[in-house]
């Protein structure tokens, strides 16, 4: 049998200069950190109505809904679900669950009755935010498990429900204090089902600070996003790119975010034009609609400077057609898991190389050789111990139980 190389052949690091991380905030401090600086800035536009909240404005409603939260019973620890499209009350919703302690767990409205309920049930979900347009889908449900329901945009609300707005009215200095810990679960999504059934991954504050430092903080972050950023949010926010590379970071820097609820081509391209839209963030999917539409061509889109697409790898065919529609934008495909948001940033990309692991990554092991022959058989290095050291490296694991 050949000789096996030493494990310091096959350890990776990033090319990227190691940052500094913050560990001892909750998330929402962290993104709203240097809010003095654009509090008055646009944060958030609804793409459907054209209303704006301002950082300023996001911040003192995140914190009136807390309050509001805590009066439905809803302490640190407590989980809660949002099950609702891209809208500023999504938003606020995520925020108001950091500043009190609480866990948010996000679903696809458009789930079946069943897995929503089953999500719900699997999260210990006490209270689901949701349009009333869903309310018929979880309503038996939430009258047999006791879970209080609000719901988006009516007044009143549908019978048995309370309404966003009444929680949203409630006093920010009522909100009850909270014994903060890093490791406290903030975010509960789900994964995609790559390998079997949806799995609930929690995230904690120190995880998801760890991920988006990655992304935008130091000398030389890997998104290279700006406070004078537009940065368009059509992906889900329920899903981890959306809320991670897109909410997150973009509050981090004091971007403004222009929300879409779903997507269609036609408005999409509207509101690029109209908002002067910087980065945006895709999809293979979408990027193939946006190659195939005979629109595409009738509208200004030289205000984008940035793509990133990820979830699932782009063709070389499709990235060429793609970047002939908008040749001057730079293109970025970025790897992302909801279990540990590990990244992997092709803005250095050739034609062979998808780029390099994103910054503090410290060290990514081989673990199987072409051969079919894993490190792991040749050196005293177990499964657990693998995922150990995998933790202790890298912050922005999911938290295990």
């Amino acid at each position: 049998m050949g000789s096996i190389a030493p494990p310091e052949d096959i350890i990776f690091r990033s090319k990227l200069p190691d940052i500094e991380i913050i560990n001892d905030i909750p998330l929402h401090t962290y993104c709203f950190e240097r809010i003095a600086q654009f509090a008055h800035r646009p944060c958030v536009i609804d793409g459907a109505t054209g209303a704006v909240l301002t950082y300023a404005e996001v911040d003192a409603a995140a914190r009136r809904f807390a309050a509001g939260l805590n009066g439905e019973g809803i302490r640190r620890g407590d989980v809660f679900m949002i099950l609702l499209r891209n809208s500023p009350e999504f938003v606020i919703a995520f925020l108001a669950g950091s500043h009190g302690g609480a866990i948010a767990t996000t679903a696809n409205p458009f789930y079946t009755p069943g897995e929503i309920h089953k999500q719900a049930v699997g999260s210990g979900a006490r209270l689901i935010i949701t349009e009333s347009c869903y309310v018929d889908k979880i309503r038996d449900f939430a009258r047999e498990r006791g879970v209080t329901i609000v719901t988006v945009g009516d007044s009143p609300a549908p019978e048995g429900c309370r309404s966003f707005a009444d929680l949203l009215r409630a006093d920010a200095g009522a909100l009850l204090p909270v014994e903060f810990d890093p490791d406290d679960v903030v975010a509960l999504p789900y994964s995609s089902g790559t390998t079997g059934l949806p799995k609930g991954v929690m995230l904690t504050h120190r995880s998801l600070i760890t991920s988006v430092a990655q992304q935008v903080d130091g000398d030389n972050p890997n998104l290279y996003l700006h406070e004078d950023d537009v940065l368009l949010c059509v992906l889900p926010l329920f899903h981890i790119y959306a809320l991670n590379s897109v909410l997150l970071c973009g509050l981090r820097v004091g971007a403004t975010i222009l929300i879409m609820r779903r997507f269609d081509v036609g408005p999409l391209l509207e509101l690029v034009q109209r908002y002067q839209v910087t980065i945006a963030p895709f999809v293979p999917p979408i990027v193939l609609e946006f190659v195939k539409s005979p629109l595409v061509d009738g509208y200004d889109l030289s205000s984008i400077r940035m793509v990133m697409s990820g979830a699932a790898p782009m063709g070389k065919d499709l990235e060429d057609k793609f970047m002939a529609k908008i040749p001057n934008a730079q293109l970025g495909q970025v790897r992302l898991e909801t279990t540990h948001s590990i990244r992997f940033f092709g803005f250095f990309s050739t034609d062979y190389c998808l780029g390099c692991f994103s910054s503090r990554l410290a060290r990514l092991l081989v673990i199987e050789k072409s051969n079919g022959q894993t490190y792991s058989d040749a050196f005293p290095m177990n499964e657990a111990s693998t995922l150990s050291l995998f933790i202790k490296l890298l912050p922005n694991f999911l938290l295990s139980r």
